[in-house]
């Protein structure tokens, strides 16, 4: 058996789907933040400035800048609704229809009589988006408050822009925690970059999607699916299931460690590694399990969560 991600026909396509320009705060105009994600190798990039009323509410129009190798998908981190904390929520919505209505959201504060966040997120779904639970840890989001986003396809396990600038860019926990729970959510990694101190808080996480071509209606559907993995750069080749291991191929990695729920793991260390052959024995009371690679400069690859039944 093999997750979806590795069972499904096509390739694996490498994209950001979270990053900003000056159509709400980034410091670039889009054509630039296009150009310079094709530069660096990216095969696709969904701008998702932020859909309040100080910017317009902005969906931002990025399908000037598809060509035959490069691909955009539209998208908004919607606002609406405080968290438990008193701050305003960020939803994360890639494949909205331009015509998306606006939510009651004219500033980054919560206001009365606005949709709740579990509420714009349902109408974002409902309008086609692949919706996500955004950066857990800045937020400062509970359990339950990530538990109430009934619609997400996804929670973010890392972003490299809140992580670079606040050490607060990490999911993983909120991820685990949400596992627990049994919500079937998969992991992204973005950047959510906005380009205000030159390139720091960008090209540091993205997802590899799986789809049989590099267009936004077949990369979001795949995404949908759950066909992706998460990285900051190593790569994972194939994930193969059977009754006792699980076995990993990959790019050359330090570490790759295999994670359920609970305190029970199973690693493989060395130099150069590129395939494992980890036993479930130590996640068999967990109903699903997940692979981390984590190269020599410490950066890390994650799969989804893979549920056993």
């Amino acid at each position: 058996m093999r997750p979806t991600a590795f069972d499904n026909p096509g390739r694996f396509w490498r994209g950001n789907i979270h990053t900003h320009c000056d159509a709400s705060d980034g410091a670039l105009d889009v054509a630039e933040v296009c150009r310079r994600y094709k530069a660096q190798g990216y095969d696709f990039l969904a701008l998702t400035d932020h859909f309040v009323g100080l910017f317009d509410y902005p969906i931002t129009d990025t399908r000037p800048f598809r060509d035959d190798g490069f691909t955009t998908l539209i998208g908004a981190e919607l606002h609406s609704g405080a968290m438990e904390n008193g701050d305003l929520w960020h939803i994360l919505a890639v494949g909205l229809p331009f015509d998306f209505t606006p939510s009651n959201s004219p500033h980054f504060m919560p206001v009365e009589d606005q949709e709740s966040a579990p509420e714009i997120a349902r109408r974002a779904r409902d309008a086609g988006a692949f919706v996500a639970i955004v950066h857990p840890e800045w937020s400062g989001l509970t359990e339950a408050e990530m538990i109430s986003i009934d619609a997400a396809h996804a929670v973010e396990v890392y972003n490299h822009g809140s992580q670079v600038e606040t050490d607060r860019g990490r999911g993983l926990h909120s991820a685990d925690l949400l596992a627990r729970s049994g919500k079937r959510v998969s992991f992204i990694a973005t950047d959510d970059a906005h380009f205000r101190n030159g390139e720091g808080d960008a090209f540091g996480g993205w997802v590899m999607v799986k789809a049989t071509e590099n267009t936004p209606e077949a990369l979001l559907e795949a995404l949908k699916q759950g066909a992706m993995y998460s990285t900051m750069g190593p790569e994972i080749h194939d994930i193969e299931i059977d009754d006792r291991y699980v076995h990993v191929r990959c790019s050359a990695v330090s570490a790759i460690v295999l994670q359920g729920q609970g305190v029970g793991t199973q690693e493989a260390l060395g130099e150069s590694l590129t395939q494992a052959r980890l036993p479930l024995s130590r996640v068999s009371g967990s109903p699903w399990f997940r692979i981390t690679l984590i190269d020599a400069a410490g950066r890390r690859a994650w799969s989804n969560p893979i549920w056993r039944a």
